[in-house]
Parts: structure tokens; C-alpha cells; sequence
């Protein structure tokens, strides 16, 4: 064992979060502790990291276990160092020895004491075997690995906003290779190919791996075993996510079943109880039962409790066909691109999701079709469209002064104090708690005011900016189920692919600094990239083929035609008119392989466009592809044929000589 819980209870002030609670992590486990918002799952690794002490039981850790806890309060470090300087700080001994090194160095030039040579030799192959000269490569790579440019290794910490930084720590902590990794919501801030680089980093890593996430599709591929936080209790399974649900389904049915006999029975008993216990002669055997009822164990109910927001997105008007429409787009901040002369429609119905890695200018696109970013071109507002933004950065969007709700009173609902703190009560926040103010919010919380300020606005087209963070993975689901409901449209940006592939029924992806549209589902959307990298793959595959196979032939132009035509050069006894024929056919050979040549490279531009996807947009261009692929392979077979039947005759005329 690494670290654990032994028999303990944590309070929260006068609430419980667990109790009794017993939890070894083992080497090599990789484990999702998941439950619903608001159970205490991120209390829950402060108590095992020692920040917060249980009120009984302890926390047992191995002498030489190293922890590292990566969490939201992290982003309050600043610093004017290089982002590759902060994830360096992971390797401090090496850095500490570097500098002895070097102090060490600079006496040697002094002196000539062999007994500094020598410690200067110990340290050298110290940092030797502590990997002291690849500390720069390794770092640069989980950087680059999680999203960064190479430009940007450089760049001061401070500069980055709050997603990056948390990126940035995340390489740190990597890169220290603790014993037990810790991760709260490690995905909240990461794209899609940094998701994708982090489960395959995390596949591999040597320690264990402790992971609080909403996101199932990172769940599934990443753990062997799920600790639930459910009623201050801790239920452990061992196996992935979808494991855990057909689990629990099943240990719900059969608790269900056990609790439901119990009752029957104790049901009968007191029955028997209450009828006999006035009766003298049946007294005894009355006292006896209620004596076995009252010793009994108690099984407990098993239907689930489940915080459930209540969501349902409200429509007042209804909007013209389209909703809007951006013409010959361009958007930079400074030297960089985003956007370039890019257009595209959003239709009444269309529920988009917008993908692709961070910096490629989803939220600026967002934000654009928002009204709030500058940009060159033309955006056109359709009839009747009323728009509500749910930002990505809750403190961005939200008065952290204001209670829930005045917030909910400022956003313009006009609806009455009463009507606010009934639909606040959706939103799990009943009661006095409508009087908290946001800054005392978790992420979980906040997100919840913001999503009921979307929700209140009636709106009939919502810009929704990673909606899910911060949210549990049923809230996800119910958000999902309601966006499916919803009569409006969206676009959302979003990096949980459960949910968009729930919600989307098209997908924008910003592709070389234009808008490209996949008018499917976001699994569609899957499978058609991977066709498509496919059969880019075969192309290439054959174009290499079609430049060895020209290779070939112009070698055997070389070592054979080439000696020929030289070779009748030479003859002197040809007659006249054979000599004439022959440079007639010479002539033609010529041509025709000069037409091959050509009709090659036609073949070879035809199946480059043939592979390009925006070929497939266009009817009438993928047919008129189709057509120019046909009519140049008939015509290099005709071609082909032509040359063989003149070499032939050439080598004919040559044997006569």
C-alpha cells in the first residue's frame, strides 16, 4: 500500500462527508473517484494528502510513498519565470547539483585539489544518473505534448490565462513522477489532443494514478477501478466506468430486493406483536419477537438519491430559417491567424458542436458570432433570434459580490423573487442558500448559476462554452437529455465527448484558418476522419508506387533503350529508308513517352483531389473527378500499348543489322 484511509470519519463543519471509511491505493492502480456534486470528492484528497485532518480513523502513507495533487487552487501561483523554467522546477535536485557543479568548477580553475576532482567527478556521474542532461528534452516534450508550441517554451508564466497555467503544473507534476498522482479534473482545461496525449502518457505511467473526473469517454480508457463517494460512504469496483454502471445496477437490484423481503418481514412481525402483546397467554412469545425486530440489521433502501436538476430550456419566439450568417471572416491578434476570409450559416435547428485543439479560436469564434470579439467581414443577424451566452470562465460572467439571487435578478427575466428561488431550488440551491454570495461558490456551484442564468433568458439560440465543466457526469447526462429537448438552436464548444456526441448534429471544426462543417453526429464525425485518414494513407501508399514503378521504367530507358538508339548510331550499313524509318519511330517512341509522362502527373493531381474531403461537398465536382480519373487511365492504357509496340519495332530494326 502507498497511502490510505483506515476507519475514517471527516466532517465538514457540521456536515458529514465520510464516515468509517476504509481505502488502500495499491501500486500500479489507476482509480476514478466519482459522485455527485457537492458529495465532497475534492475534500476527499485533501484529507489523503494531510490538508484537512479526519475527525477519526487515520491516513497511512509509506515512509518513502511521493504524492503529487494536482487541483484548481494551484492557479493562484504566479511567477515571471519561462513556462519551461516552472515545469523544470520538477527536477530540483538536478538543478541543485547543477549549481554545486558549477561552484565546484569554478574553484577547480583556481586549484588543483584532487580531492574537489574527485567529488566533482561523484557529482558529474550523480547527474548522470539521475537523467541530469536530459531534463530540458523531457520537459519540452510533456509541454509540447499538452498543447504548447515550441515558440512558446519561452514565454514568461504570467502571460498564460488560467487553462494554460493549469497545464503548465500538470507538465510539472508529470515530470516529478510521483508515486501517486492525484488529479482533480485534470481534462477541464485540456483540448481534445492534449486528452488524447494525456491518456496515452498516463497508460504508461509507472505510479498510481487517482483521477476525479466527469468526463466518462477519459474514464473508460484511463481506470481499473471506481471509488463512488455515495452517501458518505465509500462503494469500490474494480473495473472501467462502464463496468462500475452495470455494477451497480445490478448491486441497487439485488439491495432493492433484500430491503423489500426485510420489510415484508417486519411488517408480518409487528403485526404478530400488536396483536398478541395484550394476550397473556401469547405475551412471552410477543416479547420475544419485538426483542429479535429490535436486534435486527436494518438493510438500507436502495433507490438511489441523486441531486437532479431539474432543467428545461424555455422558448419565447420562434426565429426566421437562419440564425446567422458570417461572410469572408478574418479575425488576428497580432501576428497570429485565426480566421481568414471564412464563411459559413447557422440554420434554425442546428445544434453544433465546435471542435478542434486549443488556440485554433473556438472561444474567439464564439464570441464572434456573440457580438463580443472584433473582426473583419460581415456578420448577419437572422429575424427574431435572441441569443444568451454561457461563458467558459464563471468568474468572468458572474458579480462574485452578488448573492445567487441578485444575480438571477440582474440577468432581465422579470420574473418575481418567489418564481427566482423556485427555479434557484432546480439548481439544488434551496432554501437561505439562494442568499450566498458567488464568491463563496465551488465550480460546480457557480456553474449552476450561470447555466439557470441561460436557462431564465428564454432564449431561442444559446452560445454554450464548455458547458459541462465542473459539472457531475449525471448533471452532464441531464443537461445532454435537455439540450435534446431544446425547440432552439446552439453552438457549443465543448471537450467531453460524451456530451457531444449526445447533443450535436453537426460538427464545425476550424481547419487552416476557415470554418469547415460535417453535417452528422460527432461518432459520425469520428468514423468519417478515420476513413478519410485511411484512404489518404492508401493514396500516398500509391503514389509512392507510381514514382518507383516511373523510376523503373526510367531506368530501363537507360540500360536499354538508350544503348539501343545509340548503339544504331553506330551502324553505318543501314540503308537509307531504313535509316529514315527508324527515326521516324524514334520520334514517335518520343512522343508517346513524353505523353505518358504526362498523363502521370494528370493521375497523379486526380487522385490528390479525389482524396481531398471537400471534393465530396460538391456533386457536380466529384463527378466531373470521377470522369478526368476514367478518361486519363483509358488514355495511359492506350499510351502503354503504343510504347511497347514501338520499342518492339525499334528492337526489331536493330536485330536486322
Amino acid at each position: 500500500m502507498l497511502i490510505g484511509l483506515q476507519n475514517v470519519t471527516f466532517e465538514f463543519g457540521a456536515r458529514l462527508i465520510v464516515e468509517d471509511a476504509t481505502w488502500h491505493i495499491n501500486p500500479g492502480e489507476r482509480i476514478g473517484l466519482i459522485g455527485y456534486n457537492g458529495t465532497g470528492k475534492s475534500t476527499l484528497l485533501k484529507v489523503l494528502v494531510g490538508e484537512y485532518l479526519p475527525s477519526k480513523g487515520t491516513v497511512e502513507k509509506g515512509r518513502e510513498t511521493t504524492i503529487g495533487y494536482l487541483h484548481q487552487d494551484l492557479l493562484s501561483f504566479d511567477t515571471d519565470d519561462s513556462i519551461l523554467e516552472v515545469a523544470m522546477g520538477a527536477f530540483e535536485k538536478v538543478k541543485q547539483l547543477e549549481k554545486e557543479i558549477e561552484l565546484i568548477g569554478t574553484e577547480l580553475e583556481k586549484t588543483s585539489d584532487e580531492k574537489l576532482l574527485h567529488e566533482y567527478s561523484d557529482k558529474l556521474h550523480e547527474l548522470d544518473m539521475l537523467g541530469g542532461y536530459t531534463i530540458h528534452h523531457r520537459s519540452e516534450e510533456v509541454l509540447q505534448g499538452l498543447g504548447f508550441a515550441n515558440e512558446d517554451l519561452k514565454r514568461p508564466y504570467k502571460e498564460f490565462s488560467g487553462g494554460w497555467r493549469m497545464r503548465v503544473l500538470l507538465a510539472k507534476m508529470i515530470l516529478q513522477q510521483p508515486d501517486v498522482l492525484l488529479m482533480d479534473e485534470p481534462t477541464n482545461h485540456l483540448d481534445l489532443p492534449s486528452i488524447e496525449w494525456l491518456e496515452k502518457y498516463l497508460r504508461h505511467y509507472q505510479g498510481s494514478v487517482v483521477i476525479v473526473s466527469h468526463d466518462k469517454f477519459f474514464l473508460n480508457r484511463m481506470v481499473n477501478k471506481i471509488v463512488e463517494l455515495y452517501q458518505q460512504q465509500l462503494h469500490i469496483y474494480v473495473g472501467d466506468y462502464e463496468y462500475y454502471e452495470r455494477e451497480k445496477e445490478i448491486r441497487v437490484e439485488l439491495q432493492q430486493k433484500a430491503y423489500e423481503n426485510q420489510q415484508d418481514y417486519i411488517r408480518q412481525q409487528e403485526r404478530f406483536v400488536e396483536r398478541f402483546k395484550a394476550k397473556a397467554s401469547k405475551a412471552a412469545a410477543a416479547q420475544s419477537v419485538q426483542k429479535r425486530l429490535d436486534k435486527i440489521e436494518r438493510i438500507e433502501n436502495a433507490e438511489i438519491e441523486r441531486p437532479n436538476i431539474k432543467i428545461n430550456f424555455q422558448v419565447d419566439k420562434q426565429p426566421g430559417r437562419i440564425i446567422c450568417e458570417l461572410k469572408h471572416i478574418s479575425k488576428s491578434f497580432g501576428n497570429i491567424e485565426v480566421l481568414k476570409n471564412t464563411s459559413i450559416e447557422i440554420d434554425r435547428g442546428d445544434k453544433i458542436a465546435l471542435i478542434g485543439a486549443n488556440g485554433k479560436g473556438k472561444s474567439t469564434l464564439l464570441r464572434i458570432v456573440a457580438g463580443t470579439e472584433k473582426y473583419e467581414g460581415h456578420r448577419n443577424w437572422g429575424h427574431n433570434v435572441e441569443e444568451s451566452f454561457y461563458a467558459q470562465h464563471q468568474l468572468e460572467a458572474l458579480n462574485i459580490d452578488n448573492t445567487i439571487l441578485d444575480e438571477m435578478k440582474e440577468c432581465g427575466s422579470k420574473k418575481t423573487e418567489l418564481e427566482l428561488r423556485s427555479l434557484m431550488g432546480c439548481f439544488l440551491f434551496s432554501g437561505d442558500d439562494t442568499d450566498k454570495r458567488i464568491r463563496v461558490l465551488s465550480g460546480g456551484e457557480k456553474a449552476r448559476v450561470a447555466l439557470a442564468k441561460v436557462i431564465v433568458s428564454k432564449s431561442n439560440f444559446l452560445l454554450l462554452d464548455e458547458p459541462t465543466n465542473h459539472l457531475d457526469m449525471h448533471s452532464v447526462e441531464l443537461l445532454a437529455d435537455a439540450l435534446n429537448k431544446y425547440e432552439g438552436s446552439f453552438l457549443l464548444v465543448s471537450h467531453d465527448r460524451f456530451f457531444i456526441s449526445k447533443t450535436a448534429n453537426k460538427i464545425w471544426e476550424i481547419v487552416d484558418h476557415e470554418i469547415k462543417e460535417f453535417k452528422g453526429s460527432y461518432l459520425e464525425w469520428v468514423e468519417w476522419k478515420e476513413r478519410m485518414a485511411k484512404q489518404q494513407s492508401a493514396k500516398k501508399k500509391e503514389l509512392e508506387s507510381i514514382t518507383k514503378t516511373q523510376e523503373s521504367e526510367n531506368k530501363i530507358q537507360e540500360t536499354i533503350v538508350a544503348p539501343v538508339l545509340k548503339n544504331k548510331q553506330q551502324h553505318s550499313n543501314i540503308d537509307r529508308d531504313q535509316k529514315k524509318e527508324l527515326q521516324k519511330i524514334q520520334r514517335q517512341f518520343q512522343k508517346v513517352e513524353e505523353e505518358i509522362a504526362t498523363l502521370n502527373q494528370q493521375k497523379i493531381q486526380i487522385e490528390t483531389d479525389l482524396a481531398n474531403p471537400d471534393s465530396y461537398k460538391e456533386a457536380n465536382k466529384f463527378s466531373q473527378l470521377e470522369k478526368s480519373y476514367s478518361s486519363v487511365q483509358e488514355q495511359l492504357k492506350i499510351a502503354n500499348t503504343q510504347y511497347e509496340q514501338l520499342f518492339e519495332k525499334i528492337m526489331e530494326m536493330e536485330n536486322k543489322q
